[in-house]
């Protein structure tokens, strides 16, 4: 297995970006279409948990926009169908927290799209010093 091909890394931070994008402008349709469309899809986020696309669609269809910068981006592919992405973010509605994501890709019939997600929040003086010192990522 192959990991961190190029073709496929720039292939998934390219979606990852789009991803971003779409929730940061709430874009409701574009962010629905790339959650994989399975009962197999799974969302855990800050406090609640989603199992099966439905769920991700009920949970995304009540939130309300909010803003984010992002810091430590770390991805990684396995392959050329499986990849991981991992960030820090950072909301101004929640200071002395950080914001953690993680999503595992999957290649499909309809591009990249995420088949698990995990979002949760930690006090910000818990970050290891090597994240700290990291700068954060422009939108």
């Amino acid at each position: 297995m192959t990991i961190d091909d190029p073709a496929t890394l720039a292939e998934v931070t390219e979606a990852f970006h789009r991803y971003e994008a779409a929730l940061l402008r709430h874009d409701v349709d574009e962010l629905d279409a790339m959650f994989l469309p399975s009962p197999r899809t799974v969302r855990y986020g800050v406090a609640e948990v989603q199992h099966g696309i439905e769920e991700v669609r009920q949970f995304r269809a009540t939130q309300a926009p909010f803003d984010r910068s992002l810091s430590h981006t770390v991805i990684t592919s396995f392959g050329r169908d499986v990849a991981v992405a991992s960030t820090l973010f950072h909301r101004p509605d929640t200071p002395g927290q950080t914001g953690r994501q993680t999503q595992t890709w999957v290649r499909t019939g309809a591009g990249w799209q995420i088949a698990a997600a995990h979002v949760s929040m930690m006090d910000s003086d818990l970050v290891t010093p090597s994240a700290r010192g990291l700068r954060r990522e422009s939108r």
